[in-house]
């Protein structure tokens, strides 16, 4: 993974950072690259995640799946953490296995999923630390119900991914099924590169130990200056605008394969970092969908935006027909990837002439190896941006009060939480 933040300086931009700022900066980034690499030694809570690339085992990932290797589909149930990475991982790499991920309770909406899905050679990937959160348990007994009636036998279909106790815990030991660990000290927004975001790709087929590679690689790029580190480069620099106004950072992946790396983008920066009344807003695009929705905003709405670009080299192509329409003619010597490019490309120059800053973050090619890269430098980035805030990156209390109020109304015990909800202050307009 490579960073360019030149659209991004005071020189070009406002909000804007100067190259004298970055250097007055650097020299906070050296003492939280000293924190983080002490978090890292003592495998403390949330820099454990840092460890992965040695830590997770694709030995015992392939063991576990090795049962349902065969499958034609995979079903995860997981939501938030528990599915976001894998959904990256799997969503941008092709594979002759269809995957589904129910990360939601929309019941139309998962009536739909497993309606379209032959179950009879179908796996189910379910994933939770704790093995109560309510939404996966929830989805999962759906799933099982369904396969049931079908006429499949559930436990012999099932992978469980959780904590070392709990309802999963428990189901998997009764029905001895295939089951592997949550990593102790990783927070799910964190935990991509473990099994809880690489048993979807194991049973997909994909190269687990490119994965860890590319991630290993990041990590060795780990230093004390931001002028050294890509992954630095980008949480410092994020963390310097947002002083400077641009409170909303809209990332823009420019490969639909990446759609999806934006979602888990959204997750891991506003779960890390909105705390105590800081951390910018993430928000979803697609390039070059979104510019053709958004651009408008962010070239002449409010500054208060930075746009993060997610460009990658292209593996294959396709030439656009010859035409004998004059004004098209033009397309004619030109190919999709051409296009693409150059759509990204103007769209890049386009903010930088309006002085929006903008920072393009580059990998050179949608695989594993990259990926993995990808995954662990945003998180190093997040992790360094953390650091720079003075929150507390691994933690994340107005989840839970969520989760507590959710139980308390469903009769899952008494929350104070639930009662807030009664309390709602209404203005209803109706017709």
């Amino acid at each position: 993974m490579n960073v360019d933040i030149g659209n991004a300086l005071a020189s070009v931009a406002s909000p804007g950072v100067s190259r004298a700022s970055l250097e007055r900066l650097d020299e906070q980034v050296a003492a939280a690259h000293e924190r983080i690499e002490r978090g890292m030694a003592n495998a403390d809570h949330g820099y454990e995640a840092l460890n992965l690339p040695e830590r997770t085992d694709p030995d015992e990932i392939r063991a576990a799946v090795e049962p349902v290797a065969d499958a034609d589909a995979l079903i995860t149930v997981g939501i938030g953490g528990s599915s976001l990475g894998a959904a990256t991982i799997v969503n941008a790499l092709e594979s002759d296995t269809e995957t589904v991920f129910l990360d939601n309770v929309d019941p139309e909406w998962v009536s739909r999923r497993l309606d379209g899905i032959a179950l009879e050679n179908a796996a189910i990937n379910v994933v939770s630390r704790s093995g109560t959160t309510a939404e996966t348990l929830a989805n999962f007994l759906v799933v099982r119900a369904a396969f049931e009636d079908a006429g499949v036998d559930w436990t012999e279909r099932t992978i469980v991914t959780t904590g070392e106790s709990g309802p999963l815990r428990n189901l998997a030991d009764r029905h001895d099924l295939p089951s592997l660990k949550v990593p102790d000290g990783v927070p799910g927004r964190f935990s991509a590169l473990s099994a809880v975001g690489m048993v979807a790709a194991a049973v997909c087929g994909h190269d687990l130990e490119a994965l860890l590679a590319g991630a290993a690689a990041e990590r060795e790029s780990l230093s004390g200056s931001l002028f050294e580190c890509p992954a630095y480069a980008y949480g410092a620099t994020t963390y310097a605008l947002d002083g400077r106004g641009a409170g909303i950072n809209a990332v823009m992946p420019y490969a639909e394969s990446l759609e999806t790396s934006a979602e888990w983008f959204a997750q891991l920066w506003a779960e890390s970092l909105g705390k105590d009344d800081l951390g910018q807003t993430p928000v979803r695009a697609l390039g070059v969908t979104d510019q053709h929705s958004q651009l408008q905003l962010y070239r002449a709405g409010p500054r208060d935006k930075l746009v993060t670009f997610v460009t990658a080299d292209a593996d294959a192509d396709r030439s656009i027909p010859a035409t004998d329409v004059e004004e098209l003619a033009y397309l004619g010597d030109a190919t999709l990837g051409d296009l693409l490019e150059a759509e990204f490309e103007a769209t890049e120059a386009s903010l930088a002439a309006a002085g929006r800053p903008n920072v393009r973050v580059e990998l050179e090619a949608v695989d594993e190896y990259e990926l993995g890269g990808f995954l662990y430098g945003m998180e190093a980035a997040c992790v360094l941006a953390g650091e720079l805030y003075g929150v507390n990156t691994f933690e994340q209390p107005a989840v839970e009060w969520a989760k507590k109020a959710t139980r308390g109304l469903l009769g899952g015990g008494e929350f104070e939480e639930a009662e807030a909800v009664a309390e709602k202050t209404e203005l209803r307009v109706e017709r």
